[in-house]
């Protein structure tokens, strides 16, 4: 965005009229208190109406003072919104020709020769006769019904050379002008008319409808689990008579197999680790014995030996 200032020359004092002082302060009530500020930008619109349609150093002041804001937050905003004017326009029109992508596709660049040649060949200066002015912008928001420009608060759509020469003379000799698509299209519907939903009799309020119930499933067999009176899908294997080949079926292992294998695994492990430490417990102990010829002799017996002497 290029950088937008103030204009040089700028009136003495800006005041709203009656009519739209009582607007502004019905506009402000509808905020919550300490929330003023957020009617800023609704201000600075009709303000810039009443002032010749653009924004002077005295409009962003008085607007900041009815809000109680700084100067500053008012001037930023004023600056941001390419809606306000910062310097003196047209008094009957400001276009502003769309140039993005889908309007430029579509004839903006014809559009823009147009105002080189009837109001003045750079942007932002104003006509001789004090009507118009003109600036390019980016998108306006009606693509589908490029290429278009914006007069104020108004757009006008579908235009081609010769309809923007037509629209520019009737608004110089004061004439009333169609706002919006400038062909024959409503709003922003297809080129040429609908083409969906236009038979008449959709609209003669005479249809009947009747609501078809799909019927209820039925209920599961216990000995198949098929439904009763169903089909078996493609791909299953009908029942018929004979034992299955041990190759086609295999049993599902029962929950009480896997239950008793951990319980086998269990008992194994505890009988090992009981193995473990009966072995430790059996330790080798010096023990000392009186023969008859009373010589004393001494021996290694294991404590398991002990127990199966002592039997």
């Amino acid at each position: 965005m290029s950088v937008r200032r103030l204009h040089p020359v700028q009136p003495d004092s800006f005041a709203f009229n009656a009519e739209n002082l009582a607007w502004a302060k019905q506009t402000i009530a509808k905020y919550p208190e300490g929330k003023q500020a957020s009617a800023v930008i609704p201000l600075l619109w009709r303000a810039q109406e009443q002032n010749d349609n653009w924004v002077s150093k005295p409009v962003i002041e008085y607007v900041a003072d009815m809000l109680d804001m700084s100067y500053i937050r008012v001037l930023e905003v004023a600056t941001f919104y390419t809606m306000f004017q910062l310097q003196p326009v047209g008094k009957v029109a400001h276009i502003q020709v769309c140039g993005t992508t889908p309007c430029m596709l579509r004839g903006a660049e014809d559009l823009k020769k147009v105002c080189q040649n009837r109001i003045h060949h750079d942007q932002h200066h104003i006509s001789e006769d004090g009507k118009f002015s003109w600036e390019e912008v980016e998108c306006l928001g009606a693509c589908v019904n490029a290429p278009m420009v914006q007069i104020f608060k108004d757009t006008y759509e579908d235009l081609t050379p010769q309809s923007f020469e037509k629209l520019i003379d009737d608004l110089a000799a004061g004439r009333k002008v169609k706002v919006g698509p400038q062909i024959d299209r409503h709003m922003a519907a297809p080129f040429g008319g609908p083409t969906t939903l236009i038979n008449p009799s959709l609209y003669e309020g005479n249809r009947t409808f009747t609501r078809v119930e799909a019927p209820p499933p039925a209920a599961p067999t216990a000995a198949t689990g098929t439904p009763s009176g169903a089909t078996p899908t493609a791909g299953t294997p009908s029942p018929g008579p004979g034992p299955a080949k041990p190759s086609d079926v295999r049993p599902p292992t029962p929950p009480s197999a896997a239950t008793d294998a951990q319980k086998a695994a269990a008992e194994n492990k505890e009988q090992a680790e009981g193995a473990v430490m009966e072995g430790k417990a059996k330790t080798e102990t010096n023990i000392t014995r009186a023969t008859p010829d009373g010589v004393k002799e001494t021996s290694n017996v294991s404590s398991a030996d002990d127990a199966n002497k002592n039997k």
